[in-house]
Protein backbone atom coordinates (compact mmCIF):
# COMPACT_ATOMS: atom_id res chain seq x y z
CA UNK A 1 0.00 0.00 0.00
CA UNK A 2 1.43 3.37 -0.92
CA UNK A 3 1.55 6.57 1.77
CA UNK A 4 1.07 9.33 0.12
CA UNK A 5 1.22 12.75 1.53
CA UNK A 6 -1.74 15.22 2.14
CA UNK A 7 0.36 18.10 1.95
CA UNK A 8 3.11 19.91 0.10
CA UNK A 9 6.18 20.50 2.81
CA UNK A 10 8.96 19.72 3.80
CA UNK A 11 9.87 16.32 5.19
CA UNK A 12 10.74 17.10 9.05
CA UNK A 13 11.31 14.30 10.56
CA UNK A 14 10.85 10.46 9.61
CA UNK A 15 9.39 8.29 12.66
CA UNK A 16 9.27 4.90 11.10
CA UNK A 17 12.12 2.71 9.11
CA UNK A 18 11.41 -0.29 7.28
CA UNK A 19 10.50 -3.03 9.09
CA UNK A 20 8.63 -1.26 11.36
CA UNK A 21 5.59 -2.58 12.52
CA UNK A 22 2.41 0.67 13.10
CA UNK A 23 -0.59 0.67 14.22
CA UNK A 24 -3.35 2.57 12.32
CA UNK A 25 -3.03 6.81 12.91
CA UNK A 26 0.79 5.82 14.02
CA UNK A 27 3.39 9.04 12.64
CA UNK A 28 5.26 7.45 9.72
CA UNK A 29 7.01 11.13 8.74
CA UNK A 30 6.00 14.17 9.90
CA UNK A 31 6.19 17.46 7.34
CA UNK A 32 6.67 20.81 8.07
CA UNK A 33 4.52 23.59 6.00
CA UNK A 34 3.67 26.79 7.07
CA UNK A 35 5.33 26.27 9.86
CA UNK A 36 3.18 23.72 11.51
CA UNK A 37 4.30 19.90 11.76
CA UNK A 38 1.66 17.58 9.76
CA UNK A 39 1.94 13.78 10.56
CA UNK A 40 1.36 11.18 7.82
CA UNK A 41 0.16 8.36 9.10
CA UNK A 42 -0.69 4.73 8.54
CA UNK A 43 -4.05 3.79 7.37
CA UNK A 44 -4.03 0.85 8.93
CA UNK A 45 -1.93 -2.01 10.67
CA UNK A 46 1.49 -3.30 9.36
CA UNK A 47 4.54 -3.05 8.81
CA UNK A 48 6.55 -0.19 6.47
CA UNK A 49 8.85 -1.74 4.07
CA UNK A 50 9.91 1.47 2.06
CA UNK A 51 10.42 4.78 3.16
CA UNK A 52 10.85 6.90 -0.31
CA UNK A 53 12.25 10.29 1.16
CA UNK A 54 14.64 11.91 3.33
CA UNK A 55 14.96 14.38 5.97
CA UNK A 56 14.64 17.77 4.72
CA UNK A 57 13.25 16.46 0.90
CA UNK A 58 10.31 18.78 -0.25
CA UNK A 59 7.03 16.95 -0.82
CA UNK A 60 4.03 17.54 -3.02
CA UNK A 61 0.76 16.71 -2.37
CA UNK A 62 -0.48 13.12 -3.35
CA UNK A 63 3.36 12.03 -3.53
CA UNK A 64 3.87 8.37 -2.03
CA UNK A 65 6.52 9.36 0.79
CA UNK A 66 6.50 5.14 2.10
CA UNK A 67 4.97 1.83 1.73
CA UNK A 68 3.40 -0.79 4.12
CA UNK A 69 2.32 -4.05 3.77
CA UNK A 70 -0.15 -6.13 6.21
Amino acid sequence: MDIKSEISGKVWKIEATPGTEVEEEDAIVILESMKMEIPVAAPRDGKVTEILVAEEDLVEEGQIVARMED
